[in-house]
């Protein structure tokens, strides 16, 4: 069996095991029909099985450890990009990536949750969960970009913000509140874009744009399905009955109108394909810069305080 494969995903790794078996035998064998029935019949289970995710299982290929990340994504899309450190005020976060780069020809700042690939990496990157110098470095260059007319992408990917308690010392909640207020009146584009796992207020401080992208396989709430379910039944195990009731995939906050679009992944997951993935992304980041650039940061602002506040209203 493969590695990192999901219990969804086994039959559809059987049978390709077993047409891969079956190729060795190709040149002693008339069994060309077999394979070629068999390679129909896995694109058929694909297409049935994806097509047919639970909440649940969209939340585990969002965090899938092969699925790319802010890095795999910039380093695909963009030139010359040239990473930033530091808040100048405590350290520099890795848990949090930023910097400069070019999207063809138009310069941006790109700012991203960063998770590693091993354990070690991953300790560096503290796996993803910012500390407060994260959201004060990002929000540092997103002053700079405003000052130099550049616009800003955002990549959320992270299972929430640190909760240790030397970050709470240092002002978890408020880095975030702070990111919150400044991004909603940045008077440049801003483009958030959902990647992997968007949890929490840990995504949030990232999140505030002019428009909200997820990718088809990604989640984004205000809690992780583990800790709602611990939450309301003491246990992690109601956690894919917690993930029904969150409605946190991209179709449920597309209807709900917390996002304005979705971005398809190749089927199986973006991790089946880094580049036809990256290829999509860039398309679609492209066009809505296209769009976004041409209005005026006075209306850019308005637009966006006016998106969020109708977020939540309801009538009875």
């Amino acid at each position: 069996m493969a590695k990192n494969v999901l219990d969804f995903e086994k039959p559809i790794i059987e049978l390709e095991k077993k047409i891969e078996e079956m190729r060795k035998y190709e040149g002693h064998l008339d069994i060309a029909d077999e394979v070629s029935n068999l390679e129909e019949k896995v694109i058929q289970l694909k297409q049935s099985v994806y097509d047919n995710l639970t909440r649940w299982q969209r939340v585990q290929l969002a965090r899938h450890p092969e699925r790319p990340y802010t890095l795999d994504y910039i380093y695909m899309i963009t030139e010359n990009f040239i990473e930033l450190h530091g808040d100048r005020l405590f350290k520099d976060d890795h848990a949090v990536v930023a910097g400069f780069a070019k999207l063809d020809n138009q310069k941006v700042l790109i700012i991203g949750h960063q998770k590693g690939r091993d354990t070690k990496s991953n300790l560096f990157r503290n796996f993803g969960m910012p500390n407060p110098e994260g959201y004060r470095k990002a929000l540092r260059l997103m002053k700079l970009a405003e000052k130099f007319k550049v616009p800003v992408i955002t990549m959320l990917d992270t299972p929430g913000a640190y909760p240790g308690i030397e970050a709470e010392e240092r002002g978890q909640a408020e880095a975030i509140a702070r990111n919150l207020l400044e991004m909603s009146r940045l008077r440049v584009p801003i483009i958030v874009t959902i990647i992997g796992e968007g949890a929490s207020g840990g995504a949030l401080g990232l999140g505030i744009g002019d428009r909200i992208l997820m990718l088809q396989n990604t989640w984004y709430s205000v809690i992780s399905p583990e800790s709602c379910s611990s939450i309301l039944w003491r246990s992690w195990s109601y956690k894919e009955q917690a993930a029904e009731a969150l409605k946190l995939t991209a179709e449920d906050l597309l209807e709900q109108g917390i996002i304005d679009r979705i971005i398809p992944e190749p089927l199986g997951g973006a991790h089946k394909d880094h580049h036809l993935m990256a290829a999509t992304l860039k398309t679609v980041l492209k066009e809505e810069l296209d769009a976004l650039m041409k209005i005026k940061p006075e209306k850019l602002v308005q637009n966006r305080l006016e998106k969020f506040g109708k977020m939540g209203v309801y009538e009875e």
